[in-house]
């Protein structure tokens, strides 16, 4: 049997995709049932390509583990070793409002407690000061589905890496000082994740 020169080159292609692993990306922010508050599935076509979960080529002198916000890019990186990280959207802090340098993973929750900091309060009394006992976790907290919290020294540094009820805010930076993912990407992140774990910003 011989191929013809024509029929290789349209059936390459084929077999280039068929040997390759791309991800359903409607599949990675389907509904998700089975949780105490279960999700539905984000309309993904709304979202930006870039902001939404991919692995990718990474090049990093941090090691594996390691969680890279990049705060200009609205990116964040849990690198995986071997030039590789998985990769997510974000949402970040308004100017003056955001973490810059070294922290790390404190303690982890799910569908947390949202309580607003002092400085919140200060800033916003009439919005913050109703909540200052804290809102339960639940499909309408600020944190979502899912918080990590970020320490230095042992302190807490009032800042954490959440999920977020507001999937369109991913790719702004509106937030107090926080960085926000979309449940589905918070979730998956959170299983990667440590309590210890480091957690490197970057400003601009």
């Amino acid at each position: 049997m011989t191929i013809s020169r024509r029929g290789l080159l349209f059936g390459l292609p084929l077999f280039i995709a068929g040997c390759q692993s791309v991800p359903n990306q409607q599949a990675l922010y389907g509904d998700v049932p089975d949780e105490p508050y279960p999700l539905k599935k984000v309309p993904i076509e709304k979202i930006k390509p870039e902001l939404r979960r991919q692995e990718v080529a990474y090049e990093t002198p941090h090691a594996p583990g390691t969680i890279v916000v990049n705060t200009p890019e609205r990116r964040l990186y849990h690198v995986m070793g071997n030039g590789r990280a998985m990769r997510y959207g974000i949402g970040v802090g308004r100017a003056g409002l955001a973490l810059s340098g070294n922290a790390y993973v404190g303690r982890k929750a799910e569908w947390p407690t949202w309580t607003p900091t002092p400085n919140m309060i200060r800033r916003d009394p009439e919005r913050n000061l109703k909540y200052a006992g804290g809102v339960p976790g639940g499909p309408n907290n600020p944190l979502g589905a899912r918080a990590m919290y970020l320490y230095r020294g042992g302190n807490d540094t009032m800042f954490r890496i959440h999920g977020t009820n507001q999937p369109w805010s991913i790719g702004q930076a509106m937030s107090s000082g926080c960085v926000r993912m979309m449940n589905h990407d918070v979730i998956d992140l959170y299983a990667r994740v440590d309590v210890g774990s480091k957690v490197v910003v970057i400003q601009a």
